[in-house]
């Protein structure tokens, strides 16, 4: 079964050394659901959310575009799987021609996903067996520190 979830924030997370890395927390299954990314695509996810324009159009941006403008639309994201510490993620996409609906299915990173997601502002679901492994009690988060004091709450 796949859950709705939603960006709860981006942050840094910290370790005992108080080393952080950047993380995107998905709500779901009143359960929350850290995926590690790079600065990079936590960037792109938090000025997404955030309504942050930049000068130029940045990747997830372009490609978004790039779909829309062939008559494309990207329908939502699903992070299906968790194989050795690694999350997988499909972003299921359609396009009509002459009338006729096609779906297509990409193979995407999880902060690829949801980085569209949050630009197209479609419906991001985790299957339950990815929750079952790797999704944690709110409780065990300060969230408070993610988006830099921009929370959803």
């Amino acid at each position: 079964m796949e859950h709705a979830a939603r960006v709860h924030g981006v942050g840094l997370s910290v370790d005992d050394e108080g080393m952080g890395a950047p993380v995107v927390i998905l709500e779901a299954r009143d359960a929350f659901l850290p995926i590690y990314v790079t600065a990079d695509q936590a960037r792109a996810i938090h000025l997404a959310r955030t309504k942050t324009p930049s000068q130029r159009p940045m990747t997830h941006d372009l490609l978004l575009d790039m779909v829309t403008d062939f008559g494309g639309a990207v329908d939502g994201v699903r992070i299906d799987d968790l194989t050795d510490g690694t999350f997988y993620a499909k972003i299921d996409a359609e396009r009509y021609e002459s009338g006729v609906r096609k779906r297509f299915v990409f193979d995407a990173r999880p902060s690829d996903g949801i980085a569209l997601a949050v630009r197209a502002d479609c419906p991001i679901t985790v299957s339950d067996e990815v929750l079952d492994v790797a999704g944690q009690s709110p409780e065990d988060f300060d969230i408070e520190t993610y988006d830099r004091g921009v929370r959803d709450d």
